[in-house]
């Protein structure tokens, strides 16, 4: 039993228990190349959130992390099979009634740990905040915490280098064979500015990947994996332990 894991914790530890911080690890479920699960960012939040909260545990922080949310915004995906659509009114919806709970035990501070970049918290959060002015609310983006130029080759954002990486780390049974793999070639806009980045518009995934992922994976190994983890996990510990000790109402200097 790992104590800062809620759904492996009990009531006869719980009952007395105080928690600083709690941590909702959010995935999605969807196509990922053809050689990775559709699970895959499940997986890695999953991975990640609880060695991350392991190590902010033995430093001291009191964080307890929550079940995975398993479903992410897959608008932009609706004609893959079987990818999994949770609209953004319902996460707002899911996130009321979990900071409900939160806030009426006076655990004050959350940190929504994404593992999707379909999900995009900052709207929810703002309105949450009026809602709920006790709590502090946060969020991360554990894909974007590190430079991957340090760890990886080819870019990417889904089913990549990156990502087969991590999966052959932490769940090589899951990972089809290499001649199994896509090469995940992403057809571009041919408007200027959308790849400047300066406008957005949703893709539509099966006009912009044949093979579901976007970044070639060819050159991802396991020890790429396990360095590229063992990095971002010291990382978000750090952060767990930051945002549990922080005084909330003295934030800014």
């Amino acid at each position: 039993m790992r104590p800062y894991i809620l759904a492996e914790t009990n009531w006869e530890a719980l009952k007395n228990a105080e928690f600083e911080l709690a941590i909702l690890p959010w995935g999605a479920t969807e196509a990922h190349n053809y050689h990775l699960p559709y699970a895959t960012d499940v997986i890695e939040s999953d991975y990640i959130a609880a060695e991350a909260a392991k190590i902010a545990w033995e430093k001291g922080a009191k964080a307890i992390v929550l079940p995975t949310i398993p479903f992410g915004v897959n608008t932009g995906q609706s004609d893959i099979y079987l990818d999994i659509n949770l609209n953004p009114s319902t996460q707002f919806a899911i996130l009321c009634d979990v900071i409900e709970v939160l806030n009426r035990q006076r655990i004050y501070k959350l940190l929504i740990f994404n593992s999707h970049g379909g999900n995009n918290f900052k709207s929810i959060v703002r309105e949450l905040g009026l809602k709920f002015p006790k709590m502090f609310i946060a969020v991360s983006n554990w894909f974007q915490s590190m430079d991957r130029d340090l760890f990886f080759e080819n870019p990417g954002d889904h089913a990549e280098e990156m990502e087969t990486s991590l999966l052959l780390y932490l769940k090589p049974e899951l990972v089809l064979p290499k001649e199994k793999w896509g090469d995940g070639k992403e057809k571009k806009n041919k408007i200027k500015a959308f790849s400047e980045g300066w406008v957005w518009a949703e893709r539509k995934w099966s006009k912009i990947s044949g093979d579901t992922g976007v970044g070639n994976p060819i050159l991802a190994t396991r020890e790429k994996g396990e360095r590229f983890f063992k990095a971002v996990t010291k990382k978000m510990a750090n952060l767990f332990y930051e945002i549990s000790k922080a005084d909330i109402e003295n934030l800014y200097e």
